[in-house]
């Protein structure tokens, strides 16, 4: 009971004082000093590795690049074939839904102008591209 009354009167000689929050990271205004610290302690703490792709085609040999690049061309020109086919010699889209193997195209006419909706019915990814108006 004594050490209570003690801690009581000895508090009431105590201070305060008001807390300010000062910033460290210079992006929410802290001083910019700390930029490169706070950089590199990030890049040392950060194990993700990107795979890089470009030894792929260091890797292969000249007759799987040229088995790729072959590829590349038949698909292009049946795409292209498939293309004049769906939408005539002069490549005009008109609005209506097509159906391209697992793809499907719907063109519609909107106050932006044309309208492609693309969907792949697969994997359900969704891309819309918009082809303003001439006027």
């Amino acid at each position: 009971m004594c050490f209570c009354l003690v801690f009581f009167i000895g508090s009431a000689d105590l201070f305060s004082q008001q807390l300010v929050y000062r910033p460290v990271n210079p992006m929410f205004g802290g001083d910019t000093f700390n930029y490169q610290f706070l950089l590199q302690s990030a890049q040392a703490q950060n194990s993700f590795t990107a795979a890089n792709d470009f030894d792929r085609f260091n890797d292969q040999s000249e007759i799987e690049r040229f088995a790729e690049s072959l590829n590349r061309q038949l698909l292009s020109q049946l795409s292209r074939n498939l293309f004049t086919a769906q939408f005539g010699v002069s490549g005009e889209l008109r609005p209506g839904t097509f159906s391209f193997g697992s793809l499907s195209l719907e063109i519609f006419e909107s106050t932006e102008g044309l309208v492609v909706d693309i969907l792949d019915t697969s994997n359900g990814d969704r891309t819309q591209i918009i082809l303003p108006n001439n006027n």
